[in-house]
């Protein structure tokens, strides 16, 4: 425990300067008035630390895990002895880079209405990297009844917070309700003219699609007959993750790669609630996650426990050796949607060479976020010759970029490309659509 002068000590001895020099200049006997009143407040000062409240137990509350970008609420409590209560308890409480920017978080303690010295306090957080984030030192500090002194402890804390992947899309109503009208539910439906599986012959009702109709059925049995499709289940779907260089960078303050893994476990809920078999697979110089295939939707909690292992790699992804891993781990037809991005040219074109081997046997889906940095410098009207290359470099890897993705769309493969906020809308209905065609 410490004590050290508030501004109004400061103050108070700053002013008996000039005082004392007025006084000692127009009678020199009076110049020891000005140490005379400097002393006093030292000796107030201290004897106001010295009174101040003390803090007899101090309590944190933090929460064992949060997720990646939702705001996290820590909790402070204090209890406090002594002839007079503080009026104001301020907090300072250390934070590791995944849990704050700044390292740090401040509180703003408020006496409790029907509590005798006690005092708590909130706090808001953002945790903007996965992983185990630590809890430093806390500092509490206040004043004493004069208002001369700062009262001060620290104590450290043994807390620890899990950053776990960001599944708040999952718990929205929009994918509840949708889930709760599923095509893909606990009963089995039928899709018109649409599917893999053939089911049976129905009469044909208005709205169904003309190409469903069975026109040998319909001449044997005299009335309109159209086939019906049942959607196959039990497919393999792998969600592959490049957690390299390119994908750390930050969209609107989080790293790329946890925008995607929202997005891929946003769908992958959708796919275990839908029957299918799914697998994360994640990369960057060379392989380094790879679950087995998991069925049903009790296995959610285990897929993003795995995906809070991915970790950020400053690396260039090498795209054969990764994707040459999964074609040999893979022994039947699956969709692989594959969340990546790339500015180097060499690297796209050994991206799309690795690819090209996938697509014999699989089914690809590309998933790009949308470079919103890159789009802004374009957009921005130029106030410097520094602008104007600026502008030109970044309109030179866009035109990159999209090249690489129309070479993927001759390839016959589907791309995503879309801000980060609605990627995991559209790749679900991407993977619906695929269901009913029945690609897989």
């Amino acid at each position: 425990m410490s004590f050290y002068p508030t501004g109004r000590a400061i103050g108070l001895i700053a002013l008996g300067a000039p005082i004392a020099a007025v006084l000692a200049a127009i009678i020199p006997s009076l110049w020891a008035i000005g140490a005379a009143w400097a002393l006093m407040l030292v000796l107030l000062l201290l004897l106001d630390g010295l009174v101040a409240a003390r803090a007899d137990d101090v309590q944190l509350a933090v929460a064992k895990s949060a997720e990646i970008g939702a705001p996290m609420t820590v909790g402070l409590e204090a209890a406090f002895s002594g002839p007079m209560a503080p009026r104001q308890v301020f907090g300072n409480l250390g934070l590791d880079e995944r849990l704050a920017e700044a390292g740090a978080v401040g509180f703003s303690l408020e006496r409790r209405p029907a509590a005798n010295g006690a005092f708590s306090g909130q706090a808001t957080i953002v945790p903007v990297r996965r992983g185990i984030g630590e809890i430093g030192k806390l500092w509490l500090r206040w004043k004493g009844p004069l208002g001369l002194a700062w009262r001060q402890i620290q104590k450290q804390s043994a807390h620890e917070v899990a950053v776990i992947p960001n599944i708040a899309a999952v718990r929205s109503p929009t994918v509840q309700m949708f889930l709760r009208d599923s095509l893909f539910g606990l009963l089995a439906r039928k899709f018109r003219g649409e599917g893999s599986e053939f089911e049976a012959l129905a009469e044909y009702q208005p709205g169904m699609d003309r190409r469903s109709i069975d026109w040998k059925g319909s001449a044997r049995h005299r009335k309109l007959l159209a086939k019906e499709y049942d959607t196959e289940r039990n497919n393999q779907i792998v969600f592959a993750l490049d957690c390299g260089a390119a994908m750390c960078e930050p969209i609107d303050g989080l790293p790329r790669i946890d925008r995607a893994i929202s997005a891929a476990l946003l769908t992958a809920y959708i796919t275990l609630k839908a029957g299918d078999r799914t697998s994360l697979f994640s990369f960057a110089t060379k392989p380094e996650l790879s679950t087995p295939f998991l069925s049903g939707s009790r296995n959610f909690f285990r897929l993003q426990q795995e995906a809070a292992t991915i970790d950020y790699r400053h690396q260039e992804s090498n795209y054969t050796l990764a994707l040459s891993t999964l074609h040999s781990q893979l022994k039947r037809r699956s969709l692989i949607i594959i969340f990546t991005d790339f500015t180097d040219p060499t690297a796209a074109d050994l991206m799309l060479e690795a690819v090209g081997r996938l697509i014999d046997k699989h089914l690809v889906l590309f998933v790009v976020l949308e470079d919103r940095e890159l789009t802004s410098i374009i957009g921005k009207s130029p106030d410097s010759a520094e602008d104007v290359a600026r502008a030109v470099t970044a309109q030179n890897l866009l035109d990159q970029k999209k090249l690489v993705l129309t070479r993927l769309r001759h390839m016959g493969i589907d791309v995503i490309e879309g801000a980060h906020q609605n990627i995991g809308t559209r790749l679900i209905n991407s993977y619906l659509s695929i269901k009913r065609r029945g690609s897989l």
